[in-house]
């Protein structure tokens, strides 16, 4: 899996290389969140990555390659009009697939390698071994997880639109996906944890480390919510009667009114007025309303403790700056002294110069 989140690639131009044989090149510059990098990369190249990808992952990247010479190539393999066309679909190529909806190409071993992007395969010794992260590599793969969790979340919300719109199908597989994407997730998430327990190990201040597990700690926090969130699926959809109902029964259940459907049955929480009903509420049945009143709490909670994660900072940090302010006085007051005494030693050599005078 790659630690570095590119964010954007561009092919800045070409050069003509002698050997082995004449060739022309393509300057790739590969942006990431921390740093940016260049790659040269021949037409060839290109080509052999499309096969591996195709290959790979079943299907074709979402753009296709310029052709590998047009009728005026035949007679001037180094046109600057042709090289120059080409390096713009070679550009084009790449971006497709960084922004391709699926993440298969972009992720794959492949691509990565070709732009010079380290990563690490599962069962590698590299992903438990000391030193896995660097200090800009892990914040790059932070990145990264922050997108995949941004990611479940459009799915979680396309699950529902689905359902609503009576796709039952559909509607269980995006679901289905999001249950994967975030157990991958979750285990990038512990790996991210070892790997800031190795930069602790390595001398990392104080300071940036506790950012840094406060960052962790977010991540940890946005993958229990989406946990819950792809457990505990939307019910009673429109257009569908709630589990347990019989084909031909009405949807609500209550005393038959003299029309012959049922009389919409209402909830009683005790002898108060009775609750208002809202969009969210309404599809609910008992124990989803319960299931939804515990997950508000549990977010309620869970928001409290970030509150209480972030006021100990706040606490950690006024710590600091008061010891730095004593710190500070102590020297002012050292410094005060130092001016007093060169002050009484300026007094008694002028007086001396005086009685000399």
């Amino acid at each position: 899996m790659a630690s570095t989140a590119i964010q954007a690639v561009a092919i800045r131009g070409h050069e003509d290389r002698p050997t082995p044989k004449a060739h022309v090149v393509y300057k790739i510059d590969i942006q990431a969140s921390v740093r940016s990098w260049s790659m040269w990369r021949r037409y060839s190249e290109f080509v052999d990555l499309h096969t591996e990808l195709t290959k790979s992952t079943g299907s074709s990247p979402p753009a296709a390659l310029p052709p590998k010479r047009s009728i005026m190539g035949l007679f001037h393999t180094r046109d600057q009009a042709i090289l120059q066309e080409r390096q713009v679909a070679l550009e084009a190529y790449l971006r497709a697939i960084l922004s391709a909806k699926e993440a298969k190409w972009r992720e794959h071993f492949s691509f990565l390698e070709f732009l010079g992007v380290p990563f690490r395969k599962k069962g590698d010794a590299a992903e438990t071994a000391p030193g896995t992260f660097s200090s800009s590599s892990w914040l790059d793969e932070h990145l990264a997880l922050q997108n995949r969790i941004r990611d479940i979340r459009a799915d979680i919300n396309r699950r529902d639109a689905l359902s609503d719109q009576g796709d039952v199908s559909a509607s269980h597989t995006t679901n289905v996906q999001a249950k994967k994407t975030l157990a991958e997730t979750l285990g990038r998430v512990r790996t991210l944890t070892r790997g800031l327990q190795e930069l602790a190990m390595t001398g990392m201040i104080e300071g940036e480390l506790q950012r840094r597990t406060d960052m962790v700690g977010r991540l940890q926090d946005d993958c229990e919510k989406l946990g819950r969130m792809v457990t505990i699926a939307r019910q009673g959809s429109r257009g569908y009667p709630e589990s347990g109902a019989v084909s031909g029964t009405t949807f609500d259940k209550g005393p038959a009114t003299s029309s012959g459907f049922a009389k919409p049955a209402g909830r009683v929480f005790g002898a108060a007025a009775k609750p208002q009903e809202t969009e969210v509420t309404r599809p609910l049945d008992g124990q989803g309303l319960l299931q939804l009143q515990k997950q508000q709490m549990d977010e309620q909670d869970s928001q409290v403790s970030q509150l209480t994660t972030i006021l100990q900072r706040q606490k950690h940090l006024g710590m600091a700056i008061g010891s730095e302010l004593e710190s500070q006085i102590e020297m002012l007051d050292d410094l005060s002294n130092n001016v007093d005494r060169v002050g009484d030693k300026l007094g008694a050599a002028k007086k001396q110069l005086n009685r000399l005078g």
